[in-house]
């Protein structure tokens, strides 16, 4: 179901080779690092937040955390995270694959600026056991961001 949205995602990229999918969970940042044997912050959490319009996505890197001031700075409206019925609902992928690939049409997606910390990082692909590397311009492309953002802190 949802990784196959992915899937047919990147299928009509040509580079449906590259997905992963785990015989294990990857539905937290702490067991997608394990499965794929990195460090957990090259994981590429997809954030999804309430909007005025329905909702939007942040990717970040899987130690940052929502800084609420930037945030609502950069966004203009306070940072409150979808219930898991509104992601699956207005996303179109369940909580622990979420992804912007394959989502719904017109969910504004948002790169943040923690990501920019490595040359490749891994996102989910639809489902709790997914996951794609890609290289920063690859996953802006893909992802169809609207931008990069600054609305996370990084653990001291």
């Amino acid at each position: 179901m949802s990784i196959e949205k992915g899937r047919a995602y990147f299928r009509a990229l040509g580079i449906e080779d590259r997905v992963l999918e785990f015989d294990v969970s990857s539905a937290t940042v702490e067991l997608a690092a394990k499965a794929l044997g990195v460090e957990g912050a090259r994981i590429a959490k997809t954030l999804s937040f309430k909007a005025p319009d329905g909702c939007l996505l942040v990717l970040a890197a899987g130690d940052a955390r929502i800084d609420n001031h930037k945030f609502k700075d950069t966004f203009h409206v306070k940072a409150k995270m979808l219930t898991a019925d509104e992601v699956l609902e207005l996303v179109g992928h369940p909580v622990g694959g979420v992804c912007p690939f394959g989502c719904n049409e017109g969910v504004p997606v948002y790169l943040d600026e923690s990501l920019k910390r490595f040359e490749t990082v891994f996102p989910a692909v639809g489902s709790a056991n997914s996951a794609i590397e890609l290289n920063l311009d690859e996953l802006y492309r893909y992802s169809k961001a609207l931008g990069w953002v600054d609305v996370c802190k990084l653990p001291e």
